[in-house]
């Protein structure tokens, strides 16, 4: 948004001209030689043609905002008719004719009258009358004007800072991408070193920086620029010891299926690696049809779905890789059954066939009609998740080395710190061993606070550092140039200049911050205040997180801000004494008597407005089946139970039943009552599932006292089996036990209470942890049943 600030003066032609820049700064000021009356010895006095051919230099191509453009239009036709010279095409904007469609019904829309009603300041004085008429005063003023319309217009816009924070690499923000550019060419670096070594090994990355530094952005960074070549896996925290790998396969997966463009990763990954098997070894017209659908991107030429003759192009390409693959590597254990899956996922477009399809290479059990509906048998129901995950990973890494190297980051791990979470930890640095071992052709990220570094270097033994950390990325804070460059990329979403919307003070202020997320978010509540006259709140809750040194900066920071609002109050006032009715004077007690900030208030809304927005994300995100398993939800249920902890002692234990499998669940421990919580994922038509039901009924009869509830995904499988529905009876007839499908509010109360709680553990939102749990207990709009297992003197109820 380029444009100055014009005022003329002079009739009919030119005696004196300004311009500001659309930083509200002076860069023209010229007198008329040619006009009557100008004294002699006034400086910039000038020819009338150097100005108009000066004014005309430093305007061109730029929008002119003056006010009452007609009359300045007027005055430069009239000039350059005097000269001679032709007039040119102008650009204008006029803050009179704005201002009447912006605020109608005001008694009048001169400059000054416009300057003294809202209160506009030049140099901390508000509008003379004596000493208008003058173009560089005028001019001054009609920028302030300007700005003001400008802020008008931005309350129907988004604020471009909130919403700062980047929860996946597959988001989009805006990136200035001179910040940690030479960060990211490192990372860039090891990937091209991957892909030229002949073996192919992986290598580690770790990426440290304090919370809010950009880890995750700089993740995003490198999906926007490498995804159209690379595939980048996104894992968050493992939360269940017994299923670490199982988590890590599933998260990749879950990435893999993410879109990028018009088709997804794994499309892309099977298709690049596929042309390249194909284009090994031609042997008939058939592979050369293949090929060119594959390196075209166009697999609908091989048949619609359904079809005889897609059915024979895809049978042939199954072939064929299972051909290179025994040509390459073992035909044992689960890869050639891997392949299989895959090309079936690839091979249809239809999406439940296609969501079936990840389910089954998720290693779930289909029902019978789903097996068959995607030509694939059923997994064994003894399967070993661990084992198989880690063999999936690894067919993926072997094939991606006929694509490019994968990138698996890490992310949202500081929990893993947390001393209930040990086990966890030491699981997942065995998991990250065999991933290297086993998984060649990947380069593995961990995003890492510095402290959490630390701990895992004397968690981990050096066989498991000495890999990870081959490259350590340490993330600084941008300087101050960088920083503003930042802001200016945020701004482009509303096509305004940062100095046009803060003030220099504001501009130390908000720079002052740490880390990036803090500026930004400091950058967020300054335009709410410029923008929408929300009170700005001090910077005083959060000296606290600040060294010695920083709390005194801060400090003196704060007392320089309460010294100039006192200051321009003051000003206000000699306003009002010297000129009655100038100022407005209910605006003016507030600045002598601001209202004492409610800080708790402020708390609890920003996290309502967190989980307001995340709650929003969950219910779009519903219908998109991700991979459910019962490992991972009682890994959710136990992490809140834990959190709980802050507020109420909590005892967590589970029950054995000898050798019998039950349903994973968790034991709440109270005063009065034990609460159990299980979850049954598996097949309704498995074996499986009557089994553990089966020994979760005889739990319920052995522990009369206790509370059982036992949950099943709405949107899974339904149980159809006269067995099992016999045992959901049972279990429901039960005086202490339940079965309830887990509905779309219930997977929303836990996902986001999950949620919640690792993104305050990783500091991504900036609250305490009991403050959170305490608005999903108070706060009628977010308790839900689930609290009852951990709040007093309530139970869940049968009904739940």
């Amino acid at each position: 948004m380029d444009f100055v600030v014009v005022d003329t003066e002079g009739k009919p032609e030119l005696s004196e001209l300004a311009i500001l820049d659309s930083q509200g700064r002076l860069i023209y000021e010229g007198f008329s030689r040619d006009y009557p009356n100008h004294n002699p010895n006034l400086p910039n006095l000038k020819s009338l043609q150097t100005i108009l051919t000066e004014f005309l230099g430093l305007v061109q191509g730029k929008k002119i905002v003056c006010h009452y453009a007609k009359h300045d239009i007027e005055i430069l036709q009239s000039s350059f008719r005097r000269v001679g010279l032709v007039y040119p095409k102008l650009d204008f904007e006029c803050t009179w004719d704005q201002a009447k469609i912006v605020w109608t019904g005001l008694e009048s829309y001169s400059l000054e009258y416009l300057s003294k009603h809202f209160n506009l300041q030049v140099n901390k004085q508000h509008f003379i009358k004596d000493m208008a008429h003058a173009a560089r005063y005028d001019a001054q003023f009609t920028y302030q004007l300007y700005r003001r319309l400008i802020m008008e217009g931005l309350k129907q816009q988004p604020n471009p800072f909130s919403g700062s924070r980047v929860d996946t690499p597959f988001q989009t923000h805006p990136d200035y991408f001179g910040t940690y550019r030479q960060e990211y060419l490192t990372l860039e670096s090891v990937l091209a070193d991957i892909k030229l070594d002949s073996n192919r090994q992986s290598k580690g990355a770790v990426v440290i920086g304090e919370p809010g530094t950009g880890k995750t952005h700089l993740m995003m960074r490198l999906a926007q620029e490498r995804l159209s070549n690379n595939r980048l896996l996104f894992i968050r925290q493992p939360n269940h010891p017994k299923a670490v790998l199982y988590h890590i396969y599933s998260r990749i997966l879950e990435s893999l299926i993410q879109s990028v463009g018009s088709a997804t990763q794994l499309d892309y990954l099977i298709i690049n690696s596929f042309s390249k098997i194909l284009s090994f070894r031609v042997t008939s017209q058939k592979d050369q049809e293949i090929i060119k659908a594959l390196e075209d991107k166009n697999l609908d030429v091989l048949g619609a779905e359904g079809t005889a003759r897609k059915r024979e192009y895809w049978q042939h390409i199954e072939k064929r890789i299972c051909e290179w693959w025994t040509g390459h590597y073992s035909s044992g254990g689960f890869a050639l059954a891997i392949l299989k899956g895959i090309v079936k996922y690839c091979s249809y477009t239809d999406p439940r066939r296609k969501d079936i399809a990840t389910r089954w290479l998720a290693a779930n059990i289909l029902s019978l009609e789903e097996s068959e509906l995607v030509g694939l048998p059923n997994w064994s129901e003894d399967l070993g998740q661990e084992a198989f995950s880690l063999e999936a990973i690894s067919v993926l890494a072997k094939l991606s080395i006929l694509d490019e190297p994968l990138i698996i980051v890490f992310d949202q791990l500081e929990g893993l710190g947390l001393p209930h979470n040990r086990e966890i930890l030491l699981n997942f640095g065995e998991a990250i061993k065999e991933i290297f071992t086993h998984v060649p052709n990947s380069l593995v990220i961990l995003n890492m606070f510095p402290d959490r570094w630390e701990q895992f270097q004397i968690s981990f033994d050096n066989s498991i550092i000495g890999r990870i950390s081959q490259y350590q990325i340490h993330l600084r804070q941008p300087d101050e140039a960088e920083l503003k460059a930042i802001l200016q990329v945020k701004l482009q979403a509303v096509n305004i200049p940062l100095e046009l919307l803060f003030t220099g003070e504001d501009l130390e202020d908000i720079l002052g911050q740490k880390p990036i997320r803090a500026v930004l978010n400091r950058a967020a509540d300054y335009y709410n205040y410029k923008v929408r006259n929300i009170p700005l709140l001090s910077v005083k809750e959060s000296l606290h997180k600040l060294d010695t040194k920083e709390q005194l900066q801060q400090q003196l920071r704060i007392v320089q801000q309460q010294q100039q609002k006192l200051t321009e109050a003051f000003l206000d006032l000699i306003q009002v004494i010297q000129e009655p009715g100038s100022v407005d004077l209910i605006k003016l007690r507030q600045q002598f008597l601001p209202e004492p900030p409610k800080l708790q208030l402020q708390t609890s809304a920003n996290i309502i407005e967190y989980l307001t927005q995340k709650k929003t994300e969950l219910e779009q995100q519903y219908n998109n089946l991700p991979i459910i398993s019962d490992y991972d939800d009682i890994g959710k249920l136990k992490t809140i139970a834990e959190a709980f902890n802050y507020i109420k002692p909590i005892r967590l234990t589970h029950y054995r039943l000898g050798k019998r499998v039950l349903p994973e669940h968790i034991v709440v421990e109270t005063d009065n009552k034990n609460y159990v919580m299980g979850f049954l994922q598996v097949d309704p038509s498995s074996t499986s599932f009557t089994s553990r039901i089966t020994n979760f009924n005889e739990l319920v009869s052995l522990h009369p006292h206790d509370r059982f509830g036992l949950f099943r995904d709405e949107r899974l499988t339904q149980v159809k089996g006269k067995v099992g529905k016999e045992r959901i009876t049972q279990l429901n007839n039960s005086p202490n036990g339940t079965f309830k499908l887990f509905t779309k509010s219930d997977r929303i109360a836990l996902d986001l209470t999950y949620q919640t709680i690792i993104d305050i553990q990783n500091k991504d939102l900036d609250v305490d942890l009991e403050s959170a749990l305490k608005v999903f207990i108070t706060h009628k709009d977010w308790h839900h049943w689930l609290f009852s297992l951990f709040d007093i003197g309530q139970s869940l109820t049968k009904a739940a």
